[in-house]
């Protein structure tokens, strides 16, 4: 039998050489996150692949699986041993190569696999590894799934089967890419627009995808090197919106978007390079679809604008909007729950239902939205559109560093907190608390429409916290000053990647 994992080993050692290294905090609420080799090794995701099998026979799903790799120096030989692990444990992989997400998910469907294993980090800083799972297409492995998929994999329960089989996908790239052409309207506006890929996998697919569309692309960091040597391909990080807006406005362009590691998000910067948060572009699209389909539901995660509750045009349309767990395996189940439109997150993971998407996260759909947004609206630039939003003033997301063993306890205490101000009347800020929202982490309202965010990241050791105001930029301040200030009474906050 392959041998139990080991929670830590020491690289450069026989044993490192001989035993399966799987640190059990990678299993995260949705996915898997790995700093490779520290905290797995190469049998330890074989010791994945064979736990993966053993969950969807467990599940009773047909053992047909895709998978793909993005863009590091490691991925493909991550995602080799993964195969050895899942043929071993009797699934029939449909190897795509390397690819974004949705790419991925779409072989889901294209390829006719109830299940999913796409090997890549996302945004994470490189030397992290990680896979993405998912055995009921539209939907990734929720928190339900991940505990068991850990459970299997840290005790090595894992289940031989034969059966287990290999395909390599060949010119898949070319039928993705034809299908999201194929879902976009005819572009009638002349656009020109950058391409950002932070020299990440969406470099091999955003360009070809826009030129298709027939808008003047303008490149930006697509030549492939996994060292990101700019900035690291995450479109929340302001290193990388800055880098957009500048290339913006050097070449006149109409729009900037920005890809993430893996493709699933897009980022935006508008024509005078303003850099939008992502729940603001969710605002401004739900504006523009729901003149298509009024009286539709948004699906949006805590972390996002109140606007979506506020604003004028969303009420004159009827929308409904629904606040969730952040996260794409929540938000993503989520909108299929609902048969939601659509769902958002300040992230800029973006789900699209039928008749626009298949309810799965893709960057490259995102940036098909926004532009045929900006066709629809041939009067408007994109400045124009997102000044026509409400007023409010907010942060970025910004992370300080919490070791994953703590994290959620420290938002435990920092929730109970919170209520025991609320209930005894106490402000926050300087104002007066008249709402708790507690559906992941804690969501902090105040009288004015201040609001505060803290919630523990799933997949870093990292605590979150996102403030908005629609008052003023000093309210913002003040607000994030007392949501520091509750969150420093804990031990073990380190220091914010970002600040306002």
């Amino acid at each position: 039998m392959f041998p139990k994992p080991h929670a830590s080993l020491t690289p450069n050692t026989f044993e490192f050489e001989q035993l399966p290294l799987v640190k059990p905090t990678g299993f995260r609420e949705y996915d898997a996150r790995w700093l490779f080799p520290k905290e797995i090794n190469l049998m330890g995701v074989q010791a994945l692949g064979l736990g993966i099998g053993t969950l969807v026979h467990e599940m009773g799903v047909r053992p047909d699986i895709v998978t793909g790799h993005d863009f590091r120096s490691y991925s493909s030989s991550i995602k080799l041993a993964l195969i050895a692990g899942m043929q071993a444990a009797g699934l029939r992989v449909k190897d795509v190569g390397l690819a974004l997400s949705p790419m991925a998910y779409f072989g889901q469907f294209a390829l006719d696999c109830p299940c999913v294993a796409m090997v890549t980090a996302s945004h994470n800083d490189n030397g992290w590894t990680g896979v993405k799972m998912g055995a009921n297409r539209p939907m990734t492995f929720g928190p339900e799934e991940m505990g068991r998929l850990k459970e299997i994999v840290t005790g090595g329960t894992f289940q031989y089967r034969d059966g287990g089989s290999y395909e390599f996908v060949e010119g898949f790239l070319d039928t993705y890419l034809a299908d999201l052409k194929s879902r976009a309207k005819p572009i009638t506006r002349k656009l020109k627009v950058v391409a950002a890929c932070g020299n990440g996998t969406a470099g091999a697919f955003a360009p070809k995808l826009l030129d298709s569309l027939g808008v003047e692309v303008v490149p930006l960091d697509v030549t492939p090197d996994y060292t990101f040597p700019r900035y690291n391909p995450n479109p929340e990080d302001m290193e990388m919106l800055h880098a957009i807006a500048h290339a913006v406005k050097e070449h006149g362009a109409d729009v900037g978007l920005g890809f993430d590691g893996d493709g699933d998000r897009c980022g935006v910067v508008d024509n005078e390079g303003e850099e939008i948060f992502a729940d603001k572009i969710g605002v401004m699209l739900a504006r523009d679809l729901s003149k298509l389909h009024p009286g539709a539901t948004f699906v949006v995660d805590v972390k996002s604008t109140g606007l979506y509750n506020t604003d004028p045009e969303l009420q004159q349309q009827a929308v409904k909007a629904d606040y969730w767990k952040t996260g794409h395996s929540y938000i993503k189940r989520r909108v299929n729950e609902l048969g939601a439109l659509a769902g958002f997150e300040k992230s800029g993971h973006f789900f699209f239902n039928e008749p626009i998407g298949r309810g799965y996260d893709d960057g490259l759909l995102t940036a098909i939205a926004v532009i045929e947004m900006l066709d629809r609206n041939p009067g408007s630039s994109m400045a124009d559109l997102y000044r026509a939003l409400p007023k409010t003033w907010g942060s970025p997301t910004m992370s300080p560093h919490c070791d994953d063993e703590v994290k959620y306890g420290v938002v435990e205490k920092v929730t109970q907190r919170f209520q025991q101000m609320k209930d005894a009347g106490e402000t926050v800020g300087g104002a007066k608390i008249t709402d708790l929202v507690t559906v992941n982490g804690v969501r902090v309202s105040t009288e004015d429409g201040t609001w505060g965010l803290v919630r523990a990241s799933s997949n870093k050791p990292e605590l979150v916290v996102v403030i908005e105001s629609p008052v003023s930029e000093a309210r913002l301040h003040e607000m994030f000053k007392a949501v520091d200030g509750i969150l420093r009474e804990n031990e073990g906050i380190g220091a914010y990647n970002q600040t306002i």
